[in-house]
């Protein structure tokens, strides 16, 4: 393959469809590899706004408005990065032949919202999952959790991200909050939840799953190391890698996720959640995308998630070797309030073995992700330790 030069005529034009702080590292990715970089977001000045060729901001559900977009800079790729996204329009641009979707349409479709994928997983592939029951109303959500879910139970919007939306359901009269907050939270409002049974297990993982071409130009599956990672209300709190496993479970776990990325096709990086519990796993969900808690790779690969997604997406060989074991730590905004300040990164500089990204969002919420701290070790439990203490000495502030 070639790849020609930013801003010429020859330029490999990338679009990103959603530019947030993982958009972000993906578009630098990209121009370290000579591609020409066009940013989409929602909102004005987002991370990847920030740092791409061109910006524009659009409601990527509108189907007329994110039409005239890709027809005015007519890209080689696009790259989604949310699921809140016109797919409709993405399958007319495939079927034509005017760019090519990443990875695939089918798998920006099926993983734009939980129902399609846990179909295909539970359904199709006969892959473990948790008891589930998608419902559209109130009466619905307390049939399928009385009759078939039981208590504890997860409610989530269809289609959200970073647990907006998401409650535990402990008895039967948190039902009703559970479905409002749900149908409030999610991406777009499909009117659907899901209610899937608590799974009881050891520990959760990400298994980042990359499909490249290798040397000779065929696909290939390679795995990076599993990610161990702590959640509160469904949003990431710190990750670290590599994540202990028995040799039975990683293997399961590596079977799962190339199932059902084989299914889905197209080359790219995924993010594969799964569930273990001593020799068992049971895939819980997946991202056609870098994934949140991967930002951990930035201190721990060779190649970052996100080099590795620029790489196979332009059809070149990728490298998934750990280079020492890490974690991260996520710095909240603290604060409801645009143009936030940071204090203390000098002091968690300080510390050996500890890096810092600040995101640069221009509003900053309470519970928003604005940063990350990243650290590397000689074993994950000091790398955590440090992370989490060169986290707690960076203090955003209103200015």
């Amino acid at each position: 393959m070639t790849i020609g030069t930013p801003l010429s005529g020859s330029a490999t034009r990338i679009m990103l469809l959603g530019s947030g702080e993982l958009g972000k590292e993906i578009i630098i990715s990209f121009q370290r590899l000579g591609a020409e970089v066009i940013a989409v977001d929602r909102y004005l000045n987002a991370p990847g706004h920030q740092v791409a060729h061109r910006s524009h901001v659009v409601d990527m559900t509108d189907k007329e408005a994110l039409k005239n977009i890709i027809d005015l800079e007519n890209p080689h790729y696009i790259v989604p990065e949310i699921e809140a996204i016109n797919t409709d329009l993405l399958a007319e641009v495939e079927a034509k032949g005017q760019s090519i979707i990443v990875p695939s349409v089918k798998a920006v479709q099926l993983t734009m919202d939980r129902e399609g994928i846990r179909m295909l997983a539970a359904e199709t592939l006969n892959i473990p999952t948790s008891t589930y029951i998608f419902a559209r109303s109130a009466k619905e959500l307390k049939e399928g959790i009385l009759r078939k879910v039981g208590f504890p139970c997860f409610v989530k919007p269809t289609m959200s991200s970073s647990g907006k939306g998401q409650s535990k359901v402990m008895v039967e009269s948190d039902i009703e909050a559970a479905w409002n907050y749900a149908a409030s939270g999610g991406r777009v409002n499909q009117g659907v939840v899901i209610a899937e049974a608590m799974v009881e297990f050891d520990y959760e993982i990400t298994l980042l799953t990359v499909r490249s071409k290798d040397g000779n130009g065929e696909i290939q599956t390679d795995f990076c190391e599993p990610i161990g990672h702590r959640q509160e209300n469904g949003d990431y709190i710190e990750s670290w890698q590599p994540q202990p496993m028995n040799i039975k479970a990683l293997n399961q776990s590596k079977a799962i996720s190339k199932k059902v990325t084989d299914s889905l096709g197209g080359l790219g990086l995924f993010g594969v959640e799964l569930f273990v519990k001593g020799d068992n796993v049971w895939f819980s969900e997946i991202s056609p995308r870098p994934h949140d808690t991967g930002m951990v790779t930035m201190a721990t690969q060779k190649q970052s998630e996100f080099e590795l997604h620029a790489k196979a997406i332009l059809g070149l060989p990728v490298d998934t070797m750990l280079s020492n074991p890490g974690a991260s730590a996520v710095i909240y905004g603290q604060h409801d309030a645009k143009s936030i300040i940071f204090e203390g990164v000098d002091e968690a500089l300080s510390i050996k073995g500890v890096d810092v990204r600040l995101f640069g969002k221009p509003q900053s919420f309470k519970k928003r992700r604005m940063g990350v701290v990243l650290a590397s070790s000689k074993n994950i439990t000091l790398a955590r330790e440090i992370a989490n203490r060169a986290q707690a000495l960076i203090i955003p502030k209103i200015k």
